[in-house]
């Protein structure tokens, strides 16, 4: 059996927002396994539907470069959130940032990539900012975005400066219609998913063990309500068609106008285009999303010093 640390019972309240003791007997019922231990918590009430995105600690910058049918997005990570500020290591993101979209996003290809405008390569332009400027850095991820014929569109979220900024996004339209409205509509669907950050695009490409599990999660619940079986599965049903409009994208209340669905949207401009909408794609990231921050206990440090 797996031992109830204290720093089990400490990760298990950071994620689900729940009490102490309540934490303690979820890990205990569920033996020390913290996602499940999240699920027996929601069954009893007790926490919120996680999005278990992990505690956001790496610093840097994200970079789109975007124009007409095609576009890219990177992440670069550094030390200190005030290397972000610098020029160069701004120049050096941008820069990134358009090798990404010649090379559709493959991190391997943009490493070995030469530099624009200078003489080596990526990685070498890396090695040799990370000696100039005094921080470790590194390229974490890429993706790339491209249709046949529509826009994609992209868009920066707390910017520092045109194309960089601490969150991006790239939307892809497919359509025969007019570009200009495309990139409108592209435009406030990026800045929709920054606001919003859907897992999906659609309820097809929803990750189907992300539905079961919550599936479970609601009949649980629905059953300790003590109702008949054959109203369980009606409230189980409402409840995961409330979960689909909560992170699928084309389900969720379009933020611009706070009325329609995202898909109701497009319906409407591509009427007024006399073309078919598609989104066959979108990519969201955000400075250090999923990276764990190494806390330390600084008095604790201070004193081993002093020893």
């Amino acid at each position: 059996m797996t031992a109830i640390t204290a720093g089990l019972v400490k990760e298990l309240r950071t994620r689900s927002g729940a009490g102490m003791m309540d934490c303690k007997k979820a890990l205990t019922a569920t033996d020390g396994d913290i996602d499940a231990a999240i699920d027996w918590l929601r069954t009893k009430g007790l926490a919120t539907a996680a999005k278990k995105s992990g505690r956001v600690a790496a610093e840097g910058l994200v970079a789109v470069s975007a124009s007409g049918t095609s576009g890219a997005v990177v992440e670069v990570n550094a030390e200190t959130d005030f290397v972000g500020r610098n020029e160069d290591f701004q120049a050096l993101v941008k820069g990134i940032a358009a090798v990404a979209v010649e090379k559709e996003g493959d991190i391997d290809a943009i490493k070995s990539a030469p530099f624009p405008g200078g003489s080596g390569t990526v990685e070498e332009k890396l090695t040799e900012s990370i000696a100039t400027i005094g921080e470790n850095m590194a390229l974490r991820r890429a993706a790339y975005l491209s249709v046949e014929k529509g826009v994609v569109a992209s868009y920066i979220h707390n910017s520092v400066t045109e194309g960089l900024g601490k969150i991006g996004i790239l939307v892809a339209l497919k359509s025969d219609g007019d570009v200009d409205k495309l990139a409108t509509l592209g435009k406030q669907i990026a800045m929709h998913v920054a606001a919003t950050s859907p897992q999906s695009v659609s309820v097809a490409e929803l990750d189907p063990a992300a539905v079961d599990r919550e599936r479970a999660v609601l009949s649980q619940q629905a059953r300790e309500s003590g109702k008949p079986e054959e109203i369980i599965d009606k409230m189980v049903e409402g409840r995961i068609s409330k979960f689909y409009k909560e992170v699928v994208l084309l389900e969720q209340t379009f933020v611009v106008d706070g009325e329609n669905t995202v898909k109701a949207a497009i319906d409407l401009v591509a009427k007024e285009i006399g073309s078919p909408i598609e989104v066959v794609g979108m990519v969201r990231f955000a400075v250090g999303e999923g990276i764990e921050k190494e806390e330390s206990d600084f008095a604790a440090e201070v004193a081993a010093a002093a020893r």
